[in-house]
């Protein structure tokens, strides 16, 4: 008797990058780098704002390289205490 095999489509689990990044901080950046182009409306700042979208996609491609939801794993980090008492239950029936 052969074992049944479950086919896992990859769609259903692979992470959602956009351009090598995360999706939501990708797109972030591109809105905080086109808003400061359109509201400057001056050479000196598209170049500015194209050299500040290619470091950013970089950085962000990096990070994604490295750990795909690395965002969402600093911010729920950041919600841990910094200690827990050893302990097996908050109250103890003495």
């Amino acid at each position: 008797m052969s074992l049944r095999r479950t086919v896992f489509h990859r769609a259903l689990h692979r992470p959602n990058l956009f351009l090598g990044g995360e999706r939501e901080l990708v797109m972030f950046a591109a809105l905080l780098a086109g808003g400061l182009a359109i509201s400057a409306q001056n050479m000196p700042a598209a170049i500015v704002c194209i050299a500040i979208w290619f470091v950013t996609i970089g950085l962000l491609r990096m990070m994604a390289k490295a750990d795909p939801y690395m965002s969402k794993v600093y911010l729920r980090q950041l919600q841990y205490q910094a200690y827990y008492p050893a302990r097996s239950r908050p109250f103890r029936l003495e």
